[in-house]
C-alpha cells in the first residue's frame, strides 16, 4: 500500500478519488494494488471532472470512446503484424484491395 501512496502523490491523486473511480466502475483493479494504468485513468478522470467540468455521464462517454480507440489501435497493430508476416506478393494484393476500397 505504501507503493500506491507514492504513486498517488506523484499523480496528485487522493484515495477518495481513486475509490470513487472504482465505485463508478471506471477503473477495476485486478490486484490489491492499483496498476499504473488504473492510476493514470483515475488522473484522467480527475482532469475531466475538475479541470474541464465534465459531469459523470460525460466521463463515462469519454472513457468508452477512449477504450474504443485503444481497442482499435490494438486491432490495427495485429493487422499490421499479420501483414508483415505475409509473403510480399500477398501483401501487395492486400494493398491493392485497400486502395480500391478507398476509391469506391
Amino acid at each position: 500500500m505504501a507503493e500506491d501512496s507514492d504513486r498517488l502523490r506523484r499523480l496528485n491523486l487522493n484515495v477518495t478519488m481513486v475509490e470513487y473511480c472504482v465505485s463508478a466502475g471506471w477503473i477495476a483493479p485486478a490486484a490489491p494494488e492499483y496498476s499504473d494504468a488504473d492510476l493514470t485513468r483515475a488522473a484522467l478522470i480527475r482532469d475531466l471532472r475538475d479541470a474541464m467540468g465534465v459531469n459523470d455521464e460525460g466521463v463515462g462517454v469519454a472513457l468508452d470512446l477512449l477504450d474504443q480507440i485503444h481497442g482499435l489501435r490494438r486491432a490495427l497493430r495485429r493487422v499490421g503484424d499479420v501483414m508483415h508476416g505475409l509473403p510480399e506478393p500477398a501483401r501487395q494484393d492486400v494493398l491493392v484491395i485497400l486502395r480500391e476500397l478507398d476509391e469506391a
